[in-house]
């Protein structure tokens, strides 16, 4: 199968091998080197200020998101989140969960972020500011400068979910000023989904070390002491931190987040070049190199697209769900792909809209 999903994606051949090993024990000296070694490499390739740190959880995304409301956030804070799509509601409805005062930005699907959606804010006592880097349901990458300038100004602690935009947009922690950064295994990283990170520049730590969580397993102050030591808490997803590790290396030989980010933008332009001609038109007013979401034209169902890619082709795009799930899907340019594999799907999709419309 060709994986042109948002995660998991295609994985490369290294990462696979490792799959197939027995899982070590891991309170051991060695696998103690290999989370320390994950966390350096995390950081460099985020481009973390000096003095960061970062956690690995055992856990979806969502349980990263979570744990950051949780940990740097409180009734106190008057946060601000953009809701452009089904994760940045997501961020809405922890912040409601756990009860901290916020203002939303709602987006149309695929609407850019512009100064004045943030001008209303200006001068309001937004004490911090939540946002998905790339709206993966929707295939948007935000002006991160944008709403980095907003939160210097108002000196508003900067939330970042960067599951699709680490290592395929430019998110860069010191340059941008994020004082938390969110990835997942199953996207850029490449690797089985179960892992999730939690990225903490020093503003971050700060607010970490003063939160009073009420929770055991995402206490993030508990974890980063275990990491001291290259341990964490509880039982790690022990095989898909050595999978880490063997991505982390393979991205820090291949030359780092600029290559990558080169790598990914090239197979997203590689891809929406092929499609032109094609019955489809880009959702979003401001592409993510990460993921290209396109609406379908009159009569073609992106259900029947998916199903069809996948049962005579085996080829998987990502469905949407919602609203959206008749006429928008998505195709990830994240992981071991090449542009002899968007040949492949565009080839496919040519072959499926024939058939359509032929009536077969």
């Amino acid at each position: 199968m060709l994986n042109f999903t948002v995660g998991p994606v295609q994985m490369s051949e290294s990462v696979c091998r490792l799959g197939a090993d027995q899982v070590p024990y891991f309170r051991t000296p060695e696998f103690s080197q290999v989370m320390l070694e994950n966390e350096r490499m995390l950081l460099e390739l985020a481009g973390a200020p000096a003095g960061s740190r970062a956690v690995f959880l055992t856990a979806s995304s969502t349980g990263a998101m979570e744990a950051s409301v949780m940990n740097t956030l409180s009734a106190a804070d008057k946060a601000l989140v953009v809701d452009g799509g089904s994760f940045g509601h997501r961020f809405v409805q922890l912040l409601e969960i756990h009860g901290i005062p916020h203002e939303v930005i709602t987006l149309a699907p695929g609407e850019s972020l512009r100064a004045e959606h943030l001008a209303p804010y200006e001068g309001a006592g937004i004490t911090a500011f939540l946002i998905n880097a790339d709206e993966t349901s929707t295939g948007t990458f935000y002006d991160m400068g944008l709403v980095a300038d907003f939160c210097a100004r108002e000196d508003a602690f900067f939330i970042v979910d960067a599951v699709s935009a680490f290592l395929t947009d430019a998110v860069p922690m010191d340059e941008l000023g994020i004082d938390v950064l969110i990835t997942g295994s199953q996207k850029a990283l490449a690797v089985p989904p179960g892992v999730s990170v939690v990225a903490l520049a020093p503003r971050g730590l700060d607010r970490v070390a003063a939160s009073d969580v009420r929770c055991m397993y995402f206490n993030l102050a508990d974890a980063l002491k275990n990491g001291e030591r290259g341990q964490t808490p509880f039982t790690p997803a022990v095989g898909i931190l050595l999978q880490v590790n063997q991505r982390l290396r393979d991205l820090v030989e291949a030359g780092g987040t600029q290559a990558e980010l080169k790598r990914a933008a090239a197979l997203a332009a590689d891809f929406r070049e092929r499609i032109d001609g094609m019955p489809f038109t880009l959702l979003s007013e401001s592409p993510a190199n990460g993921v290209t979401a396109l609406a379908v034209g009159e009569g073609i169902s992106a259900k029947e697209l998916f199903s069809r890619l996948k049962d005579e082709h085996g080829i998987w795009i990502c469905p949407n769900g919602g609203e959206l799930a008749e006429t928008v899907f998505r195709v990830g340019h994240m992981g071991a792909l090449t542009p002899a594999d968007n040949e492949a799907l565009v080839t496919a999709l040519g072959q499926v809209l024939s058939a359509l419309e032929a009536g077969e």
